[in-house]
């Protein structure tokens, strides 16, 4: 079973030009014992994952499951518990 799971994960600004997708249908899981780097160019979305990933921000789409928790379905106290 993983550990963490990322589901469809969608995240989108708005911007004066519209809408600005950040994260566009981010899917993997990490099972135990596995590592993982996020990577990429400056303004790619990396810390707009890990800001989802860490329950510090919300998807428009998709869930994120930490250790059988989907932890998009905790309002904010909760998930800051």
């Amino acid at each position: 079973m993983a550990i963490l799971s990322a589901r469809s994960i969608t995240r989108k600004v708005s911007t004066k030009s519209g809408q600005l997708t950040i994260l566009d249908d981010i899917s993997f899981a990490v099972e135990p014992r596995e590592s993982l780097a996020v990577q990429g160019a400056s303004g790619s979305g990396k810390s707009s994952l890990l800001a989802v990933l860490a329950g510090l921000d919300t998807p428009q789409q998709g869930s994120v499951v930490i250790d059988g928790k989907n932890i998009t379905q905790l309002d904010e106290d909760q998930r800051a518990l």
